[in-house]
């Protein structure tokens, strides 16, 4: 098995390196590295620790993983990459080690990360989510499962993204941007429902109809948002109806960048 192992590749002794992992020409991994079963390492990609990577990825050549955060306030301490299984991370990604003694910046399953994509320090990305090339995450994001980030945009710090979010390339994104809405533009707008994507999903009719109401009452009425908030409650109790209404008020709270406008009146409270 030690000829999937390059020569010229570069390993710490006591990084943890299953026996079916490939690792290419010229990579380097650290102290602290696990690699699991069935990972593929291209060439020049530096691995540093501590950093968990699970199985089934595919990282491409020039990626660096697990490098220091990009943060005056690091001092050294003890943090993580906690990567998971079936990830496609594309050339020249950086993924940043978080800030804070035991904190983690997380890449779940399944995500599929283009060529040159940042991901600062704490951020943290669930599952099944595209984001294109030469995406920057500031740190702190936080990205739901499913969400699309088209390419050349850039995040601002603490950012939340839900999940079935369409972000259209080149924008500025510098506050949350709801679930299964489409964001683009620059100043960011929500447009309308991401309907592309909830179909190919899988949503059931009833869902679209449901969420199409929701946002005629929060981009169309005119109304305030505690209003908007209000009447979400009589459209039923549906998962995904309870997670908008959740993400949009837990985005009013301390903390919180608050929301992204929609096309003509902000729904926020600082702009309602």
């Amino acid at each position: 098995m030690k000829t999937l192992i390059h020569p010229t590749a570069v390993i710490h002794p006591d990084a943890e390196i299953h026996p079916t992992v490939q690792v290419g020409p010229y990579a380097v991994i650290g102290e602290n590295v696990k690699v699991g079963p069935g990972t593929i390492i291209g060439a020049h990609a530096i691995l540093e620790g501590p950093l968990e990577i699970g199985s089934g990825n595919k990282i491409f050549t020039g990626a660096a993983i697990g490098t220091e955060p990009q943060d005056l306030k690091f001092a050294g301490e003890h943090s993580w990459v906690k990567i998971g299984d079936n990830n496609l991370i594309r050339e020249y990604v950086t993924i940043n080690r978080a800030t804070g003694e035991g904190e983690a910046t997380i890449i779940g399953n399944g995500n599929l990360l283009m060529a040159y994509v940042h991901v600062g320090h704490n951020c943290v990305i669930e599952n099944s989510v595209i984001i294109a090339n030469s995406v920057a995450l500031a740190g702190h994001v936080y990205i739901e499962s499913r969400a699309r980030l088209s390419g050349v945009l850039g995040v601002h710090q603490f950012v939340h993204i839900g999940r079935h979010a369409m972000v259209g390339g080149l924008a500025r994104i510098h506050r949350d941007v709801p679930p299964y809405m489409t964001v683009e533009g620059n100043p960011a707008r929500v447009r309308t429902l991401n309907m592309i994507g909830l179909k190919r999903a899988g949503f059931a009719t009833e869902e679209l109809q449901a969420l199409k109401k929701a946002f005629r009452i929060l981009y169309r009425s005119g109304i305030t948002f505690e209003d908007a908030l209000e009447k979400l409650e009589y459209l039923g109790e549906t998962e995904h109806l309870q997670h908008l209404r959740c993400f949009l008020s837990l985005s009013q709270m301390p903390g919180r960048r608050g929301l992204i406008p929609g096309k003509g009146k902000a729904v926020s409270k600082s702009e309602s």
